[in-house]
């Protein structure tokens, strides 16, 4: 391995930290897996580098996700924010909007925004919905405001003026100013992070980038100073983007918003690579950690994303993929409430993990549960790299089920049902309460956990096909390294479709599409290697909610585009109306730059070596269960259940009534197996 290049990817959970390794020429994967290192994440992926690659050998290119900025909003840990807003305007952010989320419920109250109203000012300037001056600012009249920075100590500020999305001149003027009186403090302006309409939604997304902004620039700066050593002259790390894109840790750093979401999104864009090479066009893909569950969907090929998305009750404009996440994982806390048996969403995360790692946990998690059921190995867990303790997870199950006077094997099942049936309904939420049917999907399953429960999901759902990818326990970083860099441009642009002229339309893309090859040309990326990708929200008149769908042809084709809205309108809710008026509000361009990235060969296989067997527990039912290594088995093979398949990054649970298979590209298929007659 010495001298070699690579491309590395790092998924930092809340228990696990996950690499996967690249060899660049050959394309051959490697994977790393480390315990996360919550005071400072950055010390995980140095370690798990560290460990993995000699001293001499290069990293071509870097990409990981981080919940860094998720975790500070999340914990209310970020910075402290100043916010600047214009003069008889300074209500907007506390007041937020008209909706109710639980209009029958006299104790609901709305979500406590990130700035206080206390530490929110205003300066004396105007601009107008169609983006003129009527107020001039000037910057003489932020004087007290820096004042008031300096003698309070904001470490961030946002500013977010009346209809600065059609007009930034004022918030560039205030930023120019407070740069010369304030150097070193991050400032956000909102017509940067979001040039969108509705004011509520714009500043709440420039508080929640000044919020984060010192928190995941500090991390950044860690990371990059630390392998700077590694990569050769001109690359750079590349972040996760909440688009499912990349973008650099400079550019990061600039728009740290854009990282918000990135932990999950690598496992929604392995799903995207999967569905195109396997040819499922639909698929259900769940990632179940140490710590959490996630859950998100693949329809006809591309993930499932939206434009907006709350976090705390805020919410957010920027482009995101559709991820359901819940407090569900390996470390997941069995615990008693009102006589019943609860599971999650506290964790024992990583310190002190679950009973079974040894390090101080007492609590009965998942993991022990498993363990206790005989579905891990507690000799070779994570790659050998840990020992698990069977007597102490013992102990930690039978503490909770003495209280019900259940032994230790029936009080696991019942906590590794009870964890089932949450994922199961989080499934739920994003399938049949949208109307869409699980069981025009298959189910795809990774993370260190997710292989174990997959089949039980499947049959809680209905689902006929389970998919266990190669490297499932670190699949989402898998999927960072099929990404292409890619960000998101946006320009309010109202009118009625029928009288909108296709040259007007057209030359907004143009001028999107400027800003995205200037964008990507900082990013490094050539013209050859650049494609803009077209978009617009749609809505019937007099309707206040959106569906954005593409622009159709170039030059634009307006009656194909209004047909195409039709058409998106009845798959999403049953019905259209073509006799209604069009509006368009918004304008989007994706800027994609497609990245170099090597072929990836079928996992190599090893000789079988000898059949192991051991005890494990179905259904009260204790079963002599073939252990197989993923290694061994060979392409086309069947393997019956009961079955565990064992790999390095995690453990397949194969039940009585399922075989599974290995299919194209090394990844493993789970069927149920036929009727007999």
């Amino acid at each position: 391995m010495s001298g070699k290049s690579y491309r590395v990817s790092a998924d930092i959970g809340g228990t696990f930290t996950d690499l996967v390794f690249q060899d660049a020429g050959t394309g051959q994967c490697s994977v790393a897996k480390v315990l996360s290192t919550p005071a400072n994440p950055a010390l995980a992926v140095i370690e798990g580098i560290s460990k993995s690659l000699p001293p001499d050998a290069q990293i071509d290119f870097f990409i990981h996700g981080t919940t860094v900025g998720l975790n500070a909003v999340l914990t209310r840990r970020g910075a402290k924010v100043a916010l600047l807003t214009t003069e008889n305007y300074r209500d907007v952010y506390t007041i937020q909007g008209n909706d109710r989320r639980e209009i029958f419920s006299i104790r609901w109250r709305k979500p406590k925004p990130l700035v206080a109203l206390s530490d929110t000012f205003t300066v004396k300037e105007r601009i107008n919905a169609k983006g003129e001056i009527e107020t001039p600012l000037d910057p003489r009249d932020l004087d007290p405001f820096i004042a008031a920075v300096k003698a309070n100590g904001y470490q961030a500020i946002a500013i977010c003026f009346l209809f600065s999305f059609k007009n930034g001149a004022h918030e560039l003027a205030a930023e120019a100013y407070l740069k010369q009186h304030l150097p070193g403090i991050p400032i956000t302006l909102s017509h940067r992070v979001s040039p969108e309409w509705r004011e509520y939604a714009r500043t709440s997304t420039a508080a929640m980038d000044a919020y984060v902004a010192p928190v995941v620039r500090n991390y950044l700066n860690t990371l990059v100073d630390k392998l700077s050593d590694r990569l050769p002259g001109g690359s750079e790390l590349h972040i996760m983007e909440s688009n499912g894109g990349a973008m650099t840790a400079k550019a990061a750093s600039e728009t740290p918003l854009q990282t918000l979401l990135s932990g999950p999104v690598g496992g929604a864009i392995g799903g995207e690579t999967l569905s195109r090479t396997l040819g499922r066009s639909n698929l259900i893909c769940v990632d179940m950690g140490g710590t959490s569950f996630d859950a998100s969907l693949i329809v006809d090929s591309q993930p499932s994303s939206s434009n907006e998305a709350e976090l705390e009750g805020l919410p957010i404009q920027m482009s995101i993929i559709d991820i359901n996440v819940i407090g569900a994982g390996g470390g997941s806390i069995a615990w008693e409430e009102a006589n019943a048996v609860r599971v999650g969403p506290k964790s024992a995360g990583s310190v002190p993990g679950p009973a079974c790692y040894g390090r101080g946990g007492t609590e009965p998690t998942v993991s022990d549960a498993n363990l206790v059921l005989g579905r891990l190995d507690g000799a070779n867990f994570a790659g050998g790299t840990m020992t698990l303790d069977y007597g102490r997870a013992v102990a930690a199950v039978r503490s909770i089920g003495d209280r019900f006077g259940l032994s230790a094997q029936a009080m696991a099942q019942g906590i590794v049902d009870i964890i089932n049936a949450k994922m199961a309904d989080t499934i739920r939420t994003i399938t049949v309460r949208r109307g869409i049917d699980p069981r025009d999907f298959a189910l795809v399953a990774y993370g260190g956990a997710g292989p174990a429960q997959a089949a039980a999901l499947a049959d809680q759902l209905d689902i006929d096909e389970v998919i266990i990818p190669v490297l499932p326990g670190a699949f989402s970083a898998w999927g960072m390294l099929q990404t292409d860099v890619r960000h998101d441009f946006k320009t309010t642009f109202y009118s009625f479709w029928d009288q909108t002229a296709p040259d007007s339309v057209a030359a907004e893309f143009e001028r999107l599409e400027a800003d995205g090859r200037a964008y990507l040309a900082r990013e490094g990326l050539s013209a050859e290697a650049m494609t803009f990708e077209r978009y617009g929200d749609f809505r019937y008149q007099g309707q206040e909610y959106v569906l954005t769908i593409p622009v159709v042809g170039n030059p634009i084709d307006m009656a194909a585009t209004r047909a195409a809205f039709d058409a998106a309108y009845d798959r999403q809710y049953g019905h259209s109306s073509p006799e209604s008026r069009l509006e368009v509000a918004t304008l989007r361009v994706a800027a994609i730059g497609r990245l170099p990235r090597p072929g990836i060969p079928d996992p190599e296989m090893r000789p079988r070596g000898p059949v192991r067997q051991r005890k494990v527990y179905f259904d009260g039912l204790e079963l002599p269960t073939a252990i197989i290594e993923r290694a061994e088995i060979g392409h086309g093979e069947v393997i019956d259940g009961p079955a565990i398949i064992e790999e390095p990054t995690a453990t397949t649970l194969v039940p009585p009534k399922w075989q599974g298979r290995i299919i194209s590209g090394g990844h493993l298929t789970l069927t149920r197996k036929p009727v007999e007659a």
